[in-house]
């Protein structure tokens, strides 16, 4: 598929993973020291964790830490801080057990591998076993029914080492990598840490777009505007494009590792684009065998003790709980257009739900589970996703408007019946954004108490009337609520 006129390929950005005693380190040293642009680098390259090399005319951007912190939590929220992996293996030991959890980081991330089979220069080296137990751990290689390359290589030595990079620049043309270098940059935080001299120093790497001196830049809810920009060398610049590793001063504070970020030529622009950027980033988390969440909380402590209980959550047909953000603060349209995009449940502890995202909400139909007690809304997502709650409907109406809450035994509204019938003296399920709402402990249900149609007490009001109704319920109601009556 030919790329549009103003995407241009890209290199790729490599992490070498493996079992600690394999080799992941001498073959990133050897191709560090054999490629003279990366040895210049030296000390340098170990602080800033990214350097590039060049193998054919072709620039390559490795991460130079394996298993590193950024990688780990970009894979978590779904979005990639490499393109390609190479898997080490040590052709005299085999598939090791941190071998088996490398493949899994590595399947998990959904990226492209190719497999460097270490230490054949030593005597009690067998790559045809490796290859073996490889095709046991699930890793599916050419010549044994799957398409994984692999390349038989020393990395103390150096043989072989450039036909693994070959392989690395042919995977690379595969996946057709580009950028657009006529918008602004963005990429992904590697390292952030506090200079006594120049403040704020952060690490990424650049996977869209071009840096640039002087522009504001946003990653998470941190701002701040580029004054200086270096390369891995060092070397002072005025501009980097993907996938350059780039040393960046100008932050106020310290971004956190693994978050991606944004430019724009002025506050309301980076803002704006870090919202998108979430948005597109975080709807590679939507997976079938997964259940999405979206935590808000009032304060760091009850956040963190959200977290934890949701994690603790048993979810059905072996599906995995998964989070894609968490957050201190009121649930904002950002958190409703995140939620809507990956497929998730917004769990709301003790904040609001401002306006702009009630909009959101209601059109996309996003669930939302909110109380001021843990408790309450664990036990009302286990209900929704066990299927407790979801018991043949009797009756549905949806409340266009309530007209009086003097208490909660007390609730006059009006509404629409939209399934089935409602009926007078009816027990009632408060449902909000399509989670039920569960009464406080102790509490009781919902009840009809009077039932009215066009100003008339009526036992019973069909699919398509508008009625009127005093209700008791421990929930108070609000326009947009739906009333369910269940099947006895």
């Amino acid at each position: 598929m030919p790329n549009s006129p103003s995407k241009t390929k890209r290199p790729p950005v490599v992490v070498v993973m493996g079992h600690v005693d394999h080799g992941k380190t001498t073959l990133l040293d050897y191709i560090r020291k054999s490629n003279v642009a990366a040895r210049e680098a030296g000390g340098i390259t170990q602080g800033v964790g990214a350097y590039e090399i060049t193998h054919n005319n072709e620039r390559i951007t490795f991460i130079d830490t394996p298993g590193h912190e950024a990688f780990s939590k970009m894979r978590s929220r779904g979005a990639l801080i490499a393109d390609i992996a190479i898997l080490v293996v040590a052709a005299d030991d085999g598939v090791s057990v941190q071998t088996k959890e490398a493949i899994k980081i590595i399947q998990d991330a959904k990226i492209p591998y190719v497999v460097a089979i270490n230490k054949i220069d030593k005597n009690n080296a067998d790559v045809d076993r490796t290859k073996t137990d490889l095709m046991k751990a699930g890793v599916l290689i050419e010549g044994y029914g799957g398409s994984i390359s692999t390349q038989p290589i020393s990395a103390k030595t150096g043989e072989n080492v450039n036909e693994l990079l070959d392989l690395i620049l042919l995977t690379a043309e595969v996946e057709e990598l580009t950028c657009d270098l006529t918008i602004t940059g963005s990429g992904l935080i590697l390292e952030a840490k506090m200079d006594s001299k120049s403040g704020a120093l952060v690490t990424a790497i650049i996977k869209d777009g071009t840096l640039k001196v002087g522009e504001m830049i946003q990653a998470g809810n941190v701002v701040g505007k580029i004054k200086g920009l270096k390369n891995f060398l060092g070397e002072n610049v005025k501009e980097l494009t993907p996938c350059s590793p780039a040393i960046i001063l100008g932050f106020e504070t310290l971004p956190k590792i693994g978050d991606a970020f944004v430019t724009g030529s002025s506050v309301t622009e980076v803002t704006e684009a870090a919202k998108v950027v979430e948005v597109k980033r975080a709807a590679v988390v939507a997976d079938a065998g997964r259940i999405n969440f979206v935590l808000k909380a009032n304060v760091a402590g009850s956040l963190e003790a959200l977290t934890e209980a949701v994690k603790k959550i048993q979810a059905p047909g072996g599906k995995t709980i998964n989070i894609v953000a968490e957050s201190v603060s009121d649930v904002t349209d950002g958190d409703a257009k995140l939620a809507s995009s990956t497929g998730s449940i917004i769990i709301a502890f003790k904040v609001k739900i401002l306006p702009a995202a009630q909009t959101i909400i209601r059109t996309f139909n996003v669930k939302v589970f909110e109380s001021e007690i843990i408790y309450e809304l664990l036990e009302a997502i286990t209900d929704e996703m066990t299927g407790r709650r979801r018991l043949l409907v009797a009756g549905d109406l949806e409340v266009l408007a309530v007209f009086n809450q003097t208490d909660k035994t007390k609730q006059i509204i009006g509404g629409k019946v939209i399934e089935g019938e409602i009926k007078n003296q009816g027990t009632i399920e408060v449902m909000r954004r399509g989670a039920i709402m569960t009464p406080a402990k102790g509490g009781q249900a919902g009840k009809i108490v009077n039932l009215q149609q066009n100003r008339k007490d009526a036992q019973t009001v069909a699919m398509g009337l508008e009625c009127g109704l005093l209700v008791s319920s421990d929930t108070m109601i609000a326009k947009g609520d739906h009333l369910i009556i269940r099947q006895v």
